[in-house]
């Protein structure tokens, strides 16, 4: 019983993380209905960064986040304006294809500053665990958890207390009557898809100290966060909260009481069940379309 409890509480810690991480690229479906497949590329370009400033100035990866957030926000600005921008309107396969290949020129760039090897971020609590009667949690997955929370909590103020916050929900629920209230629907596209792009830089961050990071890696971690925004419900915040929590628990039981092999399969056996029983997600709405 206690085995289980702590696999628990190891994959609701992951989870708050993964929750994070996901809420960028369901913010950005949410307001473009566009699926960034560079998300997970963007992810591990914030983890680098955090490891270059760690290694260089030995600052602490969790506090690299005041960094690493705004730079990624303008780099999420200049892809919009640079390229998305452009392919509003089109089919969302031609975004698929953009963001896919956005995702391999930036594989390339990592590769080619930083190497095609493994690397991690290590401080020195990174081995250290606090203890709670017989359950154990590391350091770095609570102090990350604690921080996941606080930047999601950051983005739900943002969200629901700020004009360019109710701005983006508009354009998310209803970018027509959006329009008609004097919204330019293109500047908050650029803002959200920017929101979006600025969450990897903290996940990116917290992700660094958990977990082995290389350029190819992104593929791993955008087949998760596609798990978690498919199983919370496309476009939904509070269901990419819960898909994360979920996922990781689901990760974290996997890997103990069947083969931690299969926890990199949980995604896509997710993303299967899902799309079969419920293709709307817990936080989503079936939609209906009539035909004239």
């Amino acid at each position: 019983m206690e085995q289980l409890v702590q696999t628990i509480a190891l994959g609701l810690l992951v989870g708050g993380i993964l929750a994070l991480a996901a809420s960028g690229l369901t913010l950005i479906f949410g307001v473009m209905d566009v699926v960034n497949v560079a998300h997970g590329a963007l992810l591990i370009l914030a983890a680098f960064l955090t490891w270059t400033v760690w290694r260089e100035a030995d600052l602490d990866p969790l506090l690299t986040v005041v960094l690493t957030t705004p730079v990624m926000f303008a780099v999420g600005g200049v892809l919009y304006f640079a390229a998305l921008r452009r392919l509003r309107g089109t089919s969302p396969s031609m975004t698929v294809i953009l963001t896919f290949a956005i995702a391999i020129v930036i594989e390339g760039v990592m590769g080619f500053v930083w190497g095609n090897t493994s690397h991690a971020v290590t401080p020195e609590y990174f081995t250290k665990s606090f203890r709670v009667g017989g359950l154990f949690f590391p350091k770095g997955q609570v102090f990350g958890a604690l921080l996941a929370i606080a930047m999601l909590a950051i983005l739900y103020v943002f969200l629901t207390r700020t004009w360019l916050g109710r701005a983006i929900r508009a354009a998310s629920e209803n970018p027509q009557a959006a329009q008609l209230t004097g919204i330019n629907i293109a500047m908050v596209a650029g803002l959200a898809f920017a929101i979006g792009v600025a969450t990897t830089g903290a996940g990116g961050s917290i992700i660094s100290v958990l977990f082995t990071f290389a350029p190819g890696s992104h593929v791993q971690w955008i087949s998760r966060l596609l798990g978690i925004i498919v199983l919370g419900g496309m476009g939904s915040l509070p269901g990419a909260v819960i898909g994360a929590l979920l996922l990781g628990t689901a990760e974290s039981l996997a890997s103990v009481y069947i083969s931690i092999r299969w926890a990199t399969a949980v995604p896509f056996i997710v993303i299967f069940a899902v799309l079969l029983l419920r293709p709307q997600g817990i936080m989503g709405t079936r939609l209906r379309e009539d035909v004239a």
